[in-house]
């Protein structure tokens, strides 16, 4: 059974157009034009209820929009959604009960109240009985580990701690699906990945649909099922994230500090791209050697004193996805 089903979806907005030279400014003033600017044009995909699905693409390809009107936002210009059975724009109320959502650069908290109050004015907002209300504010307090920032005031809190108390927050009605938007952004590694481990456990325990936008190869690899790709409103990739592994994250960067800078060497399938002293980067291509090959031949030369190895930026995987797809990729 699918959680959200999509046909054909469009959506334009209607823009001031700008005319050339002073008379055309005289003319903008006087008697403006318009065109229709296609934000969102005819993207058809669907999700399954309790899969996890990456929506991705660079800033500006119509992600936002896309999520606005999933969530009863935004009208479509065109087209058909289908949300948990409901049309988002015309049962808009209804589906509010059903679906949760986390924006990571904008609060649901409030800013001057600690989140307690903040999970007890949105009891009474979803409706919520009053004992399964507290069993299942004291389950995601347990859960998330929330006990020591429930009575600090959120502005107290750091980023980490307030992305776990949005997160709960969303949760205490019980959605089906749930709409992340960065939920990581701007979060150190241990948080990144305990955020991420709650998620896959809300997944597998509960059974929520959740619809990731990120930018973080880290999310895509460990949270999602599925990626669809999107640039200048249309879809130009849907298939599963292992695929897209397979096919475009072909290159890691490992980060290394030597024991000692003896001169050079060479790894095998591997390209140094940055050398200053003892510390060493090198980009991998994975589709003709793995990390432990590389990391075996370096070994066996020299002293690690330190490794990191990193995932190529979504950015840049995105990139190489357009470029197969011959897509201009935008950036603004």
């Amino acid at each position: 059974m699918s959680s959200i089903r999509v046909e054909q979806l469009g959506k334009a907005f209607r823009m001031k157009k700008k005319q050339e030279g002073l008379a055309g400014s005289v003319k903008s003033l006087l008697k403006p034009l318009y065109e229709d600017k296609a934000a969102v044009d005819g993207i058809t995909f669907s999700a399954r209820q309790g899969e996890t699905v990456a929506f991705l693409g660079p800033n500006g390809a119509g992600k936002s929009t896309t999520i606005k009107m999933l969530t009863g936002i935004l009208h479509p210009t065109s087209g058909f959604a289908e949300v948990l059975g409901c049309c988002p724009w015309t049962e808009r109320t209804k589906l509010s009960y059903r679906i949760g959502s986390v924006f990571g650069q904008k609060s649901q908290l409030w800013y001057h109240l600690p989140p307690i109050d903040t999970f007890e004015l949105m009891s009474r907002i979803y409706e919520l009985r009053r004992g399964d209300y507290l069993q299942r504010r004291d389950e995601l307090i347990k859960r998330f580990e929330l006990e020591p920032y429930m009575h600090t005031p959120v502005r107290k809190l750091s980023l980490g701690e307030r992305m776990r108390c949005e997160i709960a927050a969303s949760l205490l009605h019980r959605p089906q699906v749930l709409f992340l938007d960065e939920p990581t952004i701007g979060l150190d590694v241990i948080v990144k990945q305990r955020i991420r481990q709650l998620i896959r456990e809300l997944n597998e325990q509960e059974g929520t649909t959740v619809f990731l936008t990120s930018h973080d190869a880290g999310d895509i690899e460990q949270l999602c099922e599925r990626a669809i790709v999107i640039n200048y409103g249309r879809l130009v990739f849907n298939d599963r994230v292992e695929w897209m592994k397979q096919r475009y994250m072909t290159h890691k960067t490992i980060r290394l500090v030597l024991a000692d800078d003896s001169g050079g060497m060479d790894v095998p399938g591997a390209t140094i791209v940055e050398r200053s002293g003892a510390r060493l980067v090198l980009s991998v291509d994975t589709s003709l050697t793995t990390i432990e090959a590389a990391l075996t031949d370096v070994m066996s030369s020299r002293r690690i004193l330190d490794v990191t190895v990193e995932d190529p930026p979504m950015e840049e995987i995105i990139t190489r996805m357009y470029g197969d797809f011959g897509e201009e990729v935008r950036t603004s």
